[in-house]
């Protein structure tokens, strides 16, 4: 079961405002598309404790969705890079 209640509580702004620079960045974004980050936190069976999502708002109610399986705190550059090869 997916808990939306409790995903925000531990995120740093700071860390929040990088993670979307490297999305930026390494997907080669304009400056007019949105990108969002969530955490999320599943206690469903072979689900990770906290994932990072990211959706790249490019296409109107089409946005390219990523998941990273570990906190946003602890989400590297190379994450994110890493996301292109697949």
């Amino acid at each position: 079961m997916l808990n939306f209640f409790n995903s925000q509580k531990e995120k740093d702004p700071q860390q929040l405002i990088q993670v979307k620079s490297w999305v930026s960045e390494v997907f080669d974004l304009s400056e007019d598309i949105a990108v969002m980050i969530t955490q999320l936190q599943c206690t469903e069976e072979g689900c990770p404790p906290i994932e990072t999502v990211i959706a790249i708002m490019e296409t109107p109610g089409k946005p390219r969705q990523y998941k990273i399986h570990k906190p946003l705190a602890e989400v590297k550059q190379t994450d994110i890079v890493s996301l292109t090869a697949g």
